[in-house]
């Protein structure tokens, strides 16, 4: 016989250790038995079977729902008033009733279909149960898409990082992930919440990231008042994660210097921002409409000494020579970038000091 006071005892720690209602649990264990029932006993997945774990009187019952007709087109669905024999006349055609098949699941022994509902509800139980982490997880997140969260690390694998989340542990996945970022149990991290969806017939979806460039100036913000405020606006953020970062800043107030706020003091606010994000290096451009100087500023650290425009797209940078390391950095990450935050096409070329003036070097 299914030892229904172990299933009991199951279900309370699991509802325990995932922090999934009792309830909830019962109702998938149901639904995965009447899984084990249709594929043992009947031939139609239409036909309807109700499954009840009776956890007062440690019983089991198995029923089908079929409704009363006249005369019988699906018999996996409907009943004959024939088939109802003496009871026929306390029915009306269209009556759905509801047949008691717990004795024939008996018959052969509850032993029979415990050992066949292991089988066949073993992946339901799990892929269940996993939907229903996702859906508590999806309530907890659903109105904090686009912002962040300061969240403790709880274990670290291999292909993933598992956080606390008020006692529930939400993934920060492979490819989400900065390798810069030495991930160590009971660490605290900021992650941004890129994604919360639920469409119609798929699971929930929540997707934290830690190389999103969205993060930076989310982290600013936490820094720097003046952001919550208005006063100072961050209008582009470009990124290559754990290299560098460069953001476009500007302000309506002549009197406030837009890149010292988010530096002051001391360059403190934009250090913790950088230890935030393991060190990434962080390039505060202003924004104005003098396109020269916001090119030469991209361009930092980097010391450019003219800008032309070559067409509506494209911008020549002139540089000294010895300036071209700084200018196109690692793997051309700094003119790809300052090309991304300005968006003008960048090229480079290089200056030699002639007699006091600069002349282009010839390749």
């Amino acid at each position: 016989m299914l030892d229904l006071k172990a299933i009991e005892a199951g279900i309370k720690m699991i509802a325990k250790e995932k922090k999934i209602g009792e309830e909830k649990i019962k109702e998938i264990i149901e639904a995965a038995l009447k899984t084990a029932y249709k594929k043992d006993y009947s031939n139609s997945r239409d036909e309807k079977v109700n499954v009840n774990l009776d956890f007062e009187k440690y019983e089991i019952e198995v029923s089908i729902e079929k409704t009363v007709v006249k005369e019988v087109t699906n018999p996996w669905l409907e009943i004959s008033f024939e088939e109802l024999w003496e009871d026929a006349e306390d029915f009306s055609e269209w009556d759905v009733i509801e047949l008691d098949m717990t004795e024939e699941v008996m018959k052969d022994g509850w032993e029979s279909f415990g050992r066949i509902a292991s089988q066949a509800a073993r992946q339901v139980i799990i892929q269940k149960l996993g939907d229903s982490e996702k859906e508590k997880i999806y309530e907890l997140f659903k109105d904090k898409q686009w912002s962040i969260v300061s969240l403790k690390v709880e274990i670290v694998e291999w292909w993933k990082v598992l956080f606390d989340y008020n006692g529930n542990q939400v993934v920060l996945p492979k490819g989400e992930q900065v390798s810069r970022d030495n991930y160590m149990s009971q660490q605290r991290y900021y992650l941004y919440v890129a994604e919360v969806s639920h469409e119609e017939n798929s699971a929930p979806k929540v997707v934290l990231s830690r190389k999103r460039k969205e993060l930076v100036p989310l982290i600013f913000a936490e820094h720097v008042p003046e952001i919550a405020e208005g006063i100072v606006e961050i209008d582009r953020v470009v990124r290559s994660p754990w290299v560098k970062t460069k953001m476009l800043v500007s302000t309506s107030y002549e009197e406030i210097d837009p890149v010292g706020t988010l530096i002051w003091p001391k360059w403190m606010r934009v250090k913790a921002v950088m230890e935030e994000i393991s060190g990434e290096k962080i390039d505060i451009v202003p924004n104005s409409e003098n396109i020269s100087e916001v090119i030469k500023k991209a361009l930092s650290p980097a010391n450019v000494v003219k800008v032309a425009q070559n067409d509506d797209e494209s911008i020549i940078a002139y540089i000294p020579h010895w300036e071209r390391a700084k200018a196109v950095w690692r793997n051309g990450v700094n003119v790809s970038l300052a090309s991304e935050l300005t968006g003008y096409r960048i090229s480079i070329e290089e200056l030699e000091p002639v007699e006091g003036e600069w002349e282009v070097v010839e390749v």
